[in-house]
């Protein structure tokens, strides 16, 4: 909470310092108040005087009033800074995952990324509002009473001393023993994200097999382990109250007793043990809202340790530098040498020594069975991850002396998963150039044999894409990822088992068209259609991680035994001879 503090709230600190002095305003009408009504009983109720009455009732009436006032600028004061720190959190967390590889992503996943922006984040603002609001005013409050309980009878007030230890210890106990909970509760909510966003983006294959029961089983397992965490922290935070309200009743008691025979004996006045009553009464409403406070920064502790950590998670890539470096001409486009790539705590290598070379205007087909390592290869050329041994070249330099928005000019990269953002098909395809023309988008679509199908839609560019292109089939997506990779002029494509959805004869149109790009850009395509990577200048076998073969398609069907075995399996035999 300290790093978060030192870094989100100087630019709120007037809202952080004077939020709490109109507070401490506040307490003073407060602890004012027991006085005024002493004075009251004493000078006026006891003597008969009426005027002495009128004027408690006028001077009680105006310190309402200033209350009031001060505590709506308090609340304004309190909603500025929590609401601005909450945006500046969640700005700050955004562009933090906006840093990430691929391997911090895997390492957090993208539920517990969402529950800590905003569930989290919301216990932090709830913890600062509370912070102005209420962190000063109940404290004060209770020391004040304490102090005005010794101020109108030391030995009362030392009842007020000797409450307030009991309380502490019953605060420290309980407090203790709940952080645990509420960092689980955190987790446990992640998980419930987790099955959230399983379910509602595998609603289709879980209807078709029928395991809506399943699901909703695990869900209910999910939310019972979570309920499960949130009572046992209520049973514990359910302690304080009745803890302290016996201790303060006890006091209470006490001092009725102990009262009562001063006023027998004349050391007090009757008003004057009202005011320790009054004063009573005020630090037991102090100690149950401070029980309330407690509850609130533990969770908020929790939280902020939770935030911490994805704020203070240093990425694995890192950007070379803000300065284009120069590339070298007539060097390969793409040149890998003796990579290796590990994934984070994974079992094997999933890459192994690979090295290749790809010249301008070449292509490259990529092929292996299901965990080879085509995508893993594909990540590196881009670097949304870092080769763990070797070194990846484009354009004859090393891709980690390149800054990373001139590497992802020179590659244009598609993914295998297709991903759309909500918005329009114009708001998607200008992701790679920003001020592209229609002319140029539809260019692209042209290319990505995506034109035909945008025409057909009433909008055009305009038409509306729901989030993740939901209203969209996934061939339909797949060319509008294409589309939006070939926008703007890149001196390499990489396109990941980007045409897996399309049939035949539109991805053999695609290939023809990916060869008669402007600019004549090198292609890496990885794909498990070996129709798709026959017609490349070379041909890559991957098997484990491992290169099993490089060369042309007829080199490796008659060198390959493992691209020949891929070959039969999918081709006439006609076709493969």
């Amino acid at each position: 909470m300290e790093e978060l503090a030192r870094r989100f709230f100087p630019p709120y600190r007037r809202y952080l310092i004077w939020g709490p002095v109109t507070k401490c305003l506040e307490v003073g009408f407060d602890l004012l108040t027991p006085l005024v009504i002493a004075w009251m009983i004493d000078s006026g109720v006891n003597a008969g005087d009426t005027d002495v009455i009128w004027q408690g009732v006028g001077l009680l009436a105006g310190m309402a009033f200033l209350g009031f006032g001060v505590t709506l600028i308090c609340q304004k004061m309190a909603s500025l800074a929590s609401q601005g720190v909450g945006t500046d959190i969640r700005a700050a967390l955004i562009e933090k995952m906006g840093t990430f590889s691929a391997a911090e992503l895997d390492r957090f996943g993208a539920p517990t990324l969402v529950t800590r922006t905003t569930n989290d984040v919301n216990q932090l603002q709830l913890a600062i509002s509370m912070l102005i609001r209420q962190l000063i005013r109940w404290p004060a409050l209770a020391v004040g009473s304490v102090v005005c309980a010794l101020a109108i009878d030391v030995p009362l007030g030392l009842v007020f001393c000797v409450c307030l230890p009991v309380l502490a210890a019953v605060f420290y106990l309980v407090m203790s023993r709940s952080v645990p909970f509420f960092a689980g509760m955190q987790a446990k909510l992640d998980a419930i994200g987790r099955l959230v966003r399983e379910t509602a983006s595998g609603v289709r294959p879980i209807r078709a097999f029928n395991r809506e029961a399943f699901q909703e089983a695990r869900f209910r397992e999910a939310s019972q382990e979570q309920a499960d965490m949130a009572v046992g922290a209520g049973r514990l935070t359910a302690l304080l109250s009745p803890a302290t309200f016996l201790v303060m009743n006890v006091g209470i008691a006490c001092v009725l007793w102990l009262g009562g025979g001063s006023v027998t004996a004349g050391r007090l006045e009757q008003g004057q043990v009202m005011a320790l009553i009054g004063y009573m009464n005020q630090l037991l409403v102090s100690i149950a809202y401070i029980a309330n406070l407690v509850v609130i920064f533990t969770r908020a502790a929790a939280s902020a340790e939770r935030v911490e950590e994805v704020l203070a998670c240093e990425p694995t890539v890192t950007d070379a530098g803000v300065c284009e470096q120069p590339t070298e001409t007539g060097a390969p486009v793409l040149e890998m040498e003796r990579v290796s790539f590990s994934f984070p705590n994974a079992g094997r290598p999933a890459l192994m020594d690979v090295s290749l070379v790809l010249e301008p205007g070449q292509s490259l087909g990529v092929i292996g069975g299901t965990g080879s390592g085509k995508s893993a290869l594909a990540s590196l050329v881009p670097r949304l991850y870092d080769a763990t041994e070797g070194s990846v070249r484009v354009a004859g330099r090393d891709v980690r002396d390149l800054p990373l928005s001139q590497l992802r000019r020179l590659v244009a990269f598609v993914p295998q998963r297709a991903e759309l953002v909500s918005g329009t098909v114009r708001d998607n395809l200008r992701w790679r150039g920003e001020d592209a023309t229609d002319d140029e988008l539809w260019a692209a679509l042209e290319a990505a044999q995506a034109a035909d199908f945008v025409r057909r839609l009433p909008e055009g560019l305009d038409a509306p894409v729901e989030p993740n292109g939901r209203n969209f089939s996934g061939g339909q997506r797949q060319r509008l990822t294409v589309a939006r990779a070939l926008v703007e002029p890149s001196a390499l494509v990489v396109l990941d088992d980007s045409a897996s959805a399309l049939d035949y004869a539109t991805d053999a149109a695609l290939r023809r068209a990916l060869a008669h790009l402007p600019g004549s850009p090198a292609r890496l395509v990885i794909s498990q259609r070996i129709s798709t990577v026959s017609s490349c200048d070379q041909v890559l076998v991957l098997d484990q991680g491992q290169v099993m073969g490089l060369g042309t398609h007829d080199e490796l069907l008659a060198g390959c035994p493992l691209y020949r075995e891929i070959a039969d399996s999918q081709l006439r035999q006609e076709e493969a001879a």
